[in-house]
């Protein structure tokens, strides 16, 4: 069974910073793409960035510049650095792993920026 945990969520003033985790435990042989979504209220969920196991990295055009992907292989986790936040950015963050064949979710959390 595998786990995803994340940390990081909150409230930040626009302009702010925050720094999202993810990190997987559990029966993990390798995990081949590790990515964040977001849903804000009302909105279907997307992507906001991946990273492969080589590193390659794809942003959605909204963050592209301010937020910045990455991983820890040896932890079995990724980061997702986020300056320069607007409040078009609040929404509920998402991890999610391909590991094997499968992808697993973390359990969301929420991010807020007040203006």
């Amino acid at each position: 069974q595998v786990q995803l945990v994340e940390s990081g969520g909150g409230l930040v003033q626009a302009g702010g910073s925050l720094r999202l985790s993810c990190a997987a435990s559990g029966s993990i042989f390798s995990i081949s793409i590790m990515g964040w979504y977001r849903q804000a209220s009302g909105e279907s969920r997307e992507l906001v960035a991946a990273i492969t196991s080589g590193g390659t990295t794809n942003y959605a055009d909204s963050v592209k510049g301010r937020f910045t992907i990455s991983r820890d292989n040896a932890k079995n986790t990724a980061y997702l650095q986020m300056n320069s936040l607007k409040p078009e950015d609040t929404a509920v963050y998402y991890c999610n792993m391909k590991i094997g064949i499968r992808h697993y979710w973390g359990q969301g959390m929420q991010v807020t920026v007040s203006s």
